[in-house]
């Protein structure tokens, strides 16, 4: 019997190949050359890449036996996900790899703004002695904010206190008791700004996020503070940041990852206040080697047919079909989730009503967590790092199923206690032939809500005329809404609007309808495939 076929399409450490076993038939092409990859794709069971091979739709077309891409890192840029589900074919990534790296080159990069090392050893380099050009600060009994403080932030706290600093934070989704666990003082963005020597941001790249780090964020900030991002491009505005800089606005900043790679014609390089890196976060040798490993053991259980805990778009393994289709749903449904918080999250059960109970349906719990984590925290979330994720911000987590659904064969609701006492829910299922995903409940409302790409949520005093109130604002703001469905309790009391719009809301439209319509809630919630 024929050895399922392995493909290496870029260069991997021996370790790698050491731990795919000898059950497989190991191939190697170069990925970067299309013709070779397609004509090598074509009996292929498995794939290990790294940046520079892209398995998009076109790759994928040629790869009929694929089973499962395997990316030896955490960014997923190369990789066409959507088609790959499409095909019937897992993604897989390292999403722990880099971790330590990425918190290592994040000190590194503020001890060399502290010290001015990149500069003065260019300028002894060149001839100068120049002793007096480069009189740095000191670390100790400084205060360093960090935007972020999942694991990658938590492991740069730890590394810095031994320096003496005082570390305060910035994540809406840590708990006072998680951070004091670490021995931080959680504070708003703008009290982080104000008081930090220096500042690092360690958070998602998502709608949200994009630009949180703006002209307005630099003017509150010291005129002695310095600025890190090692996380993602386009965190901090870069045309914002060349102003910051070329003005004194702060003292300095150090990038190692930009909005254009490689940013060949960015105004940043031309600064002499700026450190830059070309994206070298995950660029150690241990974290290569742990990134290859890592994708080699999923590979092996994928080929298997066992779980594959850092499958990106599906679990894999031994999952009934009847099962397998509410996978989806649930990540959705912790997307919109964690989307309607307002402050930390302290409990979450997974409940899951009706047929589904006669099944095994344990990797809902696995698919509600990394939902509910995806545009939460800075690192790539997979099903093995999602339960961890919870239980490092102090969150409990419970699975409640039973055969009771009053009006659907299958319902599943996430409901969660928020620190500040206040509770949540979302409630889904899928309908009909095709297994439409519908919102079907929120926070005690009642709704049948397709979910789409993009939601708003409100929450306001039902009255005549309220809907043209929000629906002029979003007319106005060029926004068109595609469908409608308001829920209340009763005439005249509160009342639940959930909108499915085709577009994002311009900055600015959503606090213009809070105010215009006195709305308790007003919510985007924008789902990641």
């Amino acid at each position: 019997m024929s050895k399922p076929v392995v493909l290496i399409a870029e260069e991997l450490s021996p370790a790698t190949v050491d731990a795919l076993g000898p059950d497989f038939e190991i191939r190697k092409v170069d990925g970067t050359d299309r013709e070779s990859l397609f004509s090598a794709l074509n009996d292929a069971n498995a794939v290990l890449i790294r940046s520079a091979t892209k398995m998009d739709a076109e790759a994928i077309s040629h790869a009929p036996a694929l089973k499962v891409i395997a990316r030896a890192g955490v960014g997923l840029d190369n990789v066409d996900i959507k088609a790959a589900t499409e095909a019937g074919t897992m993604v897989v990534n390292a999403p722990t790899s880099n971790i330590i790296s990425a918190a290592e080159l994040t000190v590194g990069h503020i001890l060399s703004l502290a010290r001015h090392i990149p500069a003065a050893n260019q300028s002894l380099s060149s001839g100068a002695w120049k002793r007096s050009s480069y009189t740095g600060v000191e670390l100790y009994e400084k205060t360093v904010g960090i935007i972020g403080l999942g694991r990658i932030g938590a492991l740069i706290t730890a590394r810095l206190q031994a320096f003496g600093v005082s570390v305060v934070a910035y994540d809406p989704y840590v708990t006072s008791a998680r951070a004091q666990q670490l021995g931080v003082q959680l504070v708003t963005l703008d009290e982080l700004l104000e008081r930090s020597d220096f500042v690092t941001i360690h958070m998602p790249k998502t709608p949200e996020t994009t630009g949180m780090i703006s002209a307005d964020e630099f003017a509150k900030m010291k005129s002695s503070a310095f600025i890190i991002n090692v996380a993602r491009g386009g965190l901090i505005d870069e045309d914002a940041l060349y102003d910051a800089l070329a003005n004194n606005t702060i003292a300095g900043a150090a990038v190692d990852v930009f909005v254009s790679e490689p940013p060949t014609d960015s105004r940043l390089l031309t600064l002499d206040n700026i450190v830059v890196t070309p994206h070298l976060g995950a660029s150690t040798g241990e974290a290569q080697e742990k990134a290859g490993v890592s994708v080699a053991k999923s590979v092996r259980l994928a080929l298997s047919g066992e779980l594959v805990p850092d499958a990106v778009n599906v679990a894999g393994g031994v999952i009934d079909p009847y099962v397998r289709p509410g996978i989806p749903l649930v990540e959705k449904l912790g997307q919109v989730f964690s989307g309607l918080t307002h402050s930390p999250l302290t409990s979450v059960d997974i409940e899951v009503h009706g047929e589904l109970n006669d099944y095994d349906v344990s990797v809902y719990k696995l698919a509600a967590l990394k939902g509910i984590f995806t545009n939460v925290v800075s690192e790539s979330v997979s099903y093995v790092n999602a339960p961890l994720l919870a239980e490092q911000r102090g969150i409990e987590v419970r699975q409640i199923t039973d055969a009771v659904s009053e009006e659907y064969r299958n319902i599943i609701t996430l409901r969660g206690a928020l620190s500040d006492g206040s509770q949540i829910s979302v409630s889904g299922t899928l309908t009909g032939t095709k297994q439409i995903e519908k919102i079907v409940g929120i926070n005690g409302y009642d709704v049948e809500v397709p979910i789409e790409k993009h939601h708003v949520v409100l929450l306001y005093t039902d009255r005549p005329g309220i809907v043209a109130v929000y629906g002029q604002q979003f007319g106005e703001a060029g926004v068109n809404i595609a469908n409608m469905q308001i829920a209340r309790h009763e005439a005249g009391g509160e009342a639940l609007s959930v909108l499915t719009i085709d577009s994002p809301a311009p900055d600015g439209v959503l606090d213009k309808i809070a105010e215009a319509t006195q709305a308790a809630l007003v919510r985007e919630i924008d789902i990641t495939e």
